[in-house]
C-alpha cells in the first residue's frame, strides 16, 4: 500500500513538473514577454534637440553658434567623481541627486571628457555669439521656441520634429552596459532659413550705428534687386537678457525699420517724380521763407527766404513753399496716385505672418483741404510711412524707375548639404517711372548732396545722391519738440548700387546728421563698390 502511494506521489510530481516545463517553454516563446525583457535591459536616453539657423545671402551664419557636451553618467562607475569639476552648480547638484540612480544618465559638461575614459557626444546649440540684426531676427523664449520675430515666424520650420538623436544603453539588472551605446540620428530635416542680408554689411551698418546713434535705423538695398543687405535699428538688446529690456524707454525691442513715422521732406521726392511725368519742369517760386495758404502760415525750415527757386533749387534747399505750390499746380489726384504707385500706404509682406506695417496714406477726401494738403506735399499731415517704404521709394528712382518689393527672405535650405528648398522670396516689380525722368531725379538729387542740405553726405572718393528730412512729430521734451531725421539716398550717385536709408526717431538734436551717418556707411560699403 505504501508502494502505491509512493508511486502515485511521484506521479503527480512528475506531472506538475512537466506543467512547470511546458509553461515556461510558452513564456520563453511568447513575443510579448520577450519584448518586455528586452525593454528591461535597455535605456533609451535623448540628446537635445537641434534648432535651424539663419543664414546670409552668401550661406554664412547670422545666429551664432557653439557646442554642448552631454556626457554619459552609468551607476557603480567613478564617473560622478571625475565629472564634477567639468559641469556646472545646476550639473553638480543632478550628480549629486542621481548618485545612486539604477540606470545610465546624460550630464552636460563643459568640454569633451572623453579623455577621462567617459563617453561624450557634441550637440549644436544656437547662441547669440556677437549677435546681428537681433530685433529682425527675433530671440527664443525659456524652452527654445521662437518668441518674436522671424524665430517666432519660422518657428515650426526651425524646431523640426523636436527631437535630438537617441541612445540605446544596453544594461544589465545592475544599470550597468553590457555594450556600446548606440546613436540613432533624429530624422529632424536640418532644416535653415537664408535670408538676402549680408553679413559683412550688416556688421558695417551696426559699427556705424553704435558709434552714432541714440535711436533710429539704417537700411541697406542691393539697388538693382531691392534685396535687403543690412537691416539695424537702435538701441539694441540682449537676446539672452531679454527681460532687462522689456520695460526699456527706449524701445529696444522694437524692429523700427517696420514702423511707421512722420517722414517730412525725404517726400519731396514723389512731388518731384510726378512733376517731370506730367512735364511741369519749368514752375519757379519766388520764396519769402513762408507760404501761405488760405490764411494758414507754413514756413521753411527756420523760416529763411530762398529767393526764386526751380525745381533743382527747391530740391537742394528743400523749400516748403514751393513744394506746396507745386502740388497745387499739380492737383491732389496726381501726387496721390504718385504716392501710392511708389509703395506709400501699402503694407509690405516678408512672411505669411509678419509684415512691415503699411503706414498712413490720407485718403483723397482727406487732402480735400487745403490745409491737410500744404501739409501732404512737404511729409507732414497725416502722412505715415517707414523706413522700407521710403528705401522703397528711393531705390526706384536709383534703379531707373522701377519699383522692386523690398525682400528679405531667399529660401529654406538643406543645413545638412546647403541646397535651397523652397522659395521664400516675394519678388513684385512694375515700371512706375519713365528711364528719362528716373536719370532727371538722380541728377537733382546727386545736387542736393553736391550743393545742398545733404552736403553731410558726401564722399572724398564717392559721388552720392539722396534727400534729408526733418520731420515734427508733436511730441516734446523739456518743451523741445522730439523729430524724426531723415536722409535717404544711394552710391555712387552716376551708376546706384546701393541705396541707402538713414533715421533717428523723435530726436530733440542728434549727434551727427542723418546724412553724416549715410556717408560713414557708405565709406564702409566702398570696398564693395
Amino acid at each position: 500500500m505504501s508502494g502505491r502511494r509512493v508511486l502515485a506521489l511521484y506521479g503527480a510530481l512528475l506531472f506538475c513538473f512537466a506543467g512547470v516545463v511546458c509553461r515556461l517553454y510558452w513564456v520563453c516563446s511568447n513575443p510579448a514577454y520577450a519584448a518586455r525583457a528586452a525593454a528591461q535591459s535597455v535605456v533609451t536616453l535623448h540628446l537635445p534637440a537641434r534648432r535651424g539657423n539663419f543664414y546670409d545671402c552668401d550661406g554664412q551664419l547670422l545666429t551664432g553658434q557653439t557646442t554642448r557636451w552631454m556626457a554619459l553618467c552609468v551607476p557603480g562607475e567613478d564617473s560622478y567623481a571625475r565629472l564634477f569639476p567639468y559641469t556646472d552648480a545646476a550639473g553638480q547638484a543632478e550628480l549629486y541627486q542621481k548618485r545612486s540612480a539604477a540606470s545610465p544618465f546624460l550630464l552636460e559638461v563643459d568640454r569633451d571628457v572623453s579623455f577621462l575614459g567617459i563617453a561624450c557626444w557634441p550637440v549644436a546649440q544656437r547662441v547669440p555669439d556677437a549677435p546681428l540684426a537681433v530685433q529682425f531676427l527675433g530671440y527664443l523664449d525659456g524652452e527654445g521656441h521662437g518668441a518674436a520675430g522671424l524665430e517666432a515666424a519660422f518657428d515650426a520650420l526651425l524646431t523640426g520634429s523636436g527631437e535630438g538623436d537617441t541612445l540605446l544603453c544596453t544594461v544589465n539588472a545592475q544599470g550597468k552596459l553590457r555594450a556600446e551605446p548606440v546613436l540613432t540620428a533624429a530624422d529632424s530635416g536640418a532644416v535653415g532659413v537664408q535670408l538676402t542680408l549680408s553679413r559683412e554689411i550688416q556688421q558695417t551698418a551696426e559699427a556705424v550705428a553704435n558709434e552714432t546713434m541714440q535711436s533710429g535705423c539704417i537700411l541697406v538695398l542691393d539697388t538693382a534687386t531691392a534685396e535687403v543687405r543690412a537691416c539695424v535699428s537702435r538701441p539694441g538688446y540682449d537676446p539672452e537678457n531679454v527681460s532687462a529690456s522689456l520695460n526699456a524707454p527706449d524701445s529696444p525691442l522694437l524692429e523700427r525699420v517696420f514702423q511707421r513715422y512722420a517722414v517730412g521732406s525725404v517726400f519731396k521726392p514723389v512731388l518731384a517724380a510726378a512733376a517731370l511725368e506730367a512735364g511741369e519742369t519749368d514752375f519757379t517760386y519766388t520764396c519769402p521763407g513762408w507760404c501761405e495758404v488760405d490764411g494758414q502760415i507754413f514756413r521753411c525750415a527756420g523760416g529763411v527766404p530762398h529767393g526764386e527757386v526751380d525745381l533743382a533749387g527747391a530740391l537742394e534747399k528743400s523749400c516748403n513753399g514751393y513744394f506746396i505750390r507745386l502740388g497745387q499746380l499739380l492737383g491732389a489726384d496726381a501726387v496721390r496716385a504718385m504716392a501710392k504707385q511708389l509703395g506709400f500706404g501699402q503694407a509690405i509682406e516678408l512672411t505669411d505672418n509678419m509684415r512691415a506695417a503699411a503706414g498712413v496714406l490720407p485718403e483723397r477726401e482727406n487732402l480735400a483741404s487745403s490745409g491737410a494738403y500744404a501739409n501732404f506735399c512737404f511729409g507732414q499731415g497725416e502722412l505715415l510711412a517707414t523706413p522700407l517704404q521710403i528705401a522703397a521709394m528711393m531705390n526706384t528712382i536709383a534703379c531707373g524707375g522701377t519699383y522692386h518689393t523690398p525682400r528679405l527672405l531667399r529660401a529654406t535650405i538643406n543645413e545638412t548639404t546647403g541646397a535651397p528648398m523652397t522659395d521664400l522670396s516675394r519678388a513684385v516689380s512694375r515700371q512706375v517711372l519713365t528711364e528719362t525722368t528716373a536719370r532727371a531725379l538722380q541728377t537733382l538729387l546727386e545736387g542736393v548732396v553736391s550743393e545742398g542740405t545733404g552736403h553731410d553726405a558726401a564722399l572724398p572718393t564717392l559721388t552720392a545722391a539722396g534727400k534729408t528730412g526733418t520731420a515734427q512729430t508733436g511730441q516734446f521734451s523739456e518743451g523741445v519738440e522730439r523729430k524724426n531725421y531723415w536722409f535717404a539716398g544711394f552710391v555712387p550717385a552716376g551708376k546706384p548700387r546701393y541705396t541707402i536709408v538713414v533715421l533717428q526717431d523723435a530726436q530733440t538734436e542728434p549727434a551727427l546728421s542723418s546724412a553724416a551717418i549715410f556717408a560713414r556707411v557708405a565709406a564702409g560699403l566702398e570696398i564693395l563698390l
